[in-house]
């Protein structure tokens, strides 16, 4: 057990962590028994289903995940317009409304992913097999139906039922190196004719996408995430993921179906829950963050400023970026879900500079998403919403702040994490960044090691963007806590 002894310690404080914060870790002895009577990836329902399980599906995820809710293909089309199916995952077809294991789903809203441990919305049973889009496996879907004209912007879309078939899965990382021609492609596509070509297809048709939603004012942010690295069960490292190509190609395409899908309710007089980013209320910070790199913002929120501000930074300083989108993210705020009933003007999301956005495409592991399905399944069937719209103010709130507490989870047991690893570098000094700044504390991440700590002494006149010089002075790994002080 000594060589498990970093991974126990984390497992235990999450569980700790979760339950202290009103998540359920575990399920319970019904979710349990519900789950034994299900056989099969369940009925079709009255909605005609589409047989697409020929064409070339692909998914692109972590390398760890087994969740998978998306597949996605191409297909090109003249003028230079291509034609993208995101297949996702019909979890409602097995999950029902008021079921023991629908009534977990609820109370979490999310899978809460741990360093040491990963705590599903779903029983694994269902969201890495039953509802999962695993490799060559028949699976039921909804399926988002975009057509793209050669300037990135979506003319036509549809949505319908189908049974697909997932022919390749694939991970960011090896996916983003073939694109990019620093390695060959991974065994996967090679053993699928024609899958190779379709990629290619579909990068050009994300790297459109997102070209047009910067001319229109979405933010170009790069932050850095952590992730443990174990051997046995001993941390050793903490190693930094970055965006890539693929990255962005997967996030692209389902920033364009969230937006269909959205329409798609609002065309049929549906409600909807809503992701929603509003303008920053620290704006004048950011303001000041962009002064110090000598240039100008307008006074009031404005996206294609900042857009232009990060772009410009990013050519700049590419190495140095990541810190610099860190503090603006810091600055935007967190997002939040909000019901939206037929004939209420959407708030929009104003970091992705789009109007419509309904969370969709990952009804495994977001209870938002699994709601929308529902709407939409609705829709397709010409039913009455299987929601009132109080319903969905009180599911949108409630999905709000468990999406709140799941986060903190993760970021306390992500500091635990790095306690085990910094525990024996106290008083070493390093170079920071100021993420957090408020009554409640001053908070900075290193810069050579991606973790972040409270400033326990010398915050004063500090706000985020700035660097300093940090002293490691203390850690718990319980709590989490790191500390340091400024050094002058």
């Amino acid at each position: 057990m000594a060589d498990q002894q970093d991974r126990v310690i984390l497992r235990d404080i999450a569980r700790r962590a979760m339950l202290e914060r009103g998540l359920m870790p575990d399920f319970s002895a019904a979710v349990l028994a519900e789950l034994g009577k299900i056989r099969s990836s369940a009925s079709t329902g009255s909605t005609p289903v589409r047989d697409l399980r020929g064409l070339l599906w692909a998914s692109i995820d972590n390398n760890d995940s087994l969740d998978l809710d998306q597949l996605i293909v191409a297909e090109a089309l003249p003028a230079d317009r291509v034609k993208i199916l995101v297949a996702v995952a019909d979890v409602d077809a097995i999950v029902k409304d008021g079921s023991a294991i629908d009534d977990h789903a609820r109370h979490n809203t999310t899978s809460v992913y741990t360093a040491a441990q990963t705590f599903p919305m779903l029983p694994e049973d269902l969201s890495t097999n039953l509802t999962s889009l695993n490799p060559d496996n028949e699976r039921l879907s909804l399926v988002v139906e975009m057509v793209m004209a050669a300037d990135g912007s979506i003319h036509d879309s549809d949505i319908y039922r189908a049974r697909v078939c997932n022919h390749a899965k694939l991970a960011y990382g090896s996916v983003a190196a073939w694109l990019d021609g620093t390695a060959p492609a991974p065994e996967a596509i090679a053993a699928v004719g024609g899958l190779a070509e379709n990629l290619r297809l579909q990068d050009k048709a994300a790297h459109l996408m997102k070209n047009l939603r910067n001319v229109h004012g979405a933010l170009t942010l790069e932050t850095v995430e952590a992730r443990p690295v174990f051997e046995g069960g001993t941390i050793r490292d903490l190693r930094a993921e970055e965006p890539n190509r693929a990255t962005d190609l997967i996030e692209d395409f389902m920033i364009a179906a969230n937006g269909v899908t959205a329409r798609y309710l609002s065309s049929r007089e549906l409600p909807s829950i809503r992701r929603v980013v509003h303008a920053p209320e620290r704006w004048d910070r950011i303001v000041e963050v962009a002064a110090e790199h000598n240039f100008t913002l307008p006074p009031d929120p404005d996206s294609k400023a900042l857009e232009d501000f990060l772009t410009n930074q990013k050519a700049a300083d590419p190495v140095r970026f990541p810190d610099l989108s860190l503090a603006v993210v810091k600055l935007l705020g967190a997002g939040e879900y909000t019901a939206e009933l037929p004939g209420d003007a959407a708030a929009g999301h104003f970091g992705l500079a789009v109007k419509d956005y309904a969370h969709s495409t990952a009804p495994n592991r977001r209870y938002t998403d699994l709601i929308t399905q529902r709407l939409v399944k609705a829709a397709l069937e010409g039913e009455p919403s299987p929601y009132s719209g109080d319903e969905l103010v009180v599911v949108a709130t409630h999905c709000s702040k468990q999406e709140n507490v799941a986060n903190k989870v993760e970021r306390q047991v992500a500091k635990s994490a790095a306690a085990l690893l910094l525990q024996s570098r106290i008083g070493e000094q390093f170079e920071a960044i100021v993420t957090g700044a408020a009554a409640k504390g001053t908070w900075v991440r290193i810069l050579s090691v991606p973790v972040e700590g409270k400033l326990a002494q010398g915050f004063e006149g500090l706000d985020v963007g700035h660097r300093v010089r940090a002293q490691l002075i203390s850690v718990d790994v319980g709590l989490g806590f790191i500390d340091f002080k400024r050094v002058t």
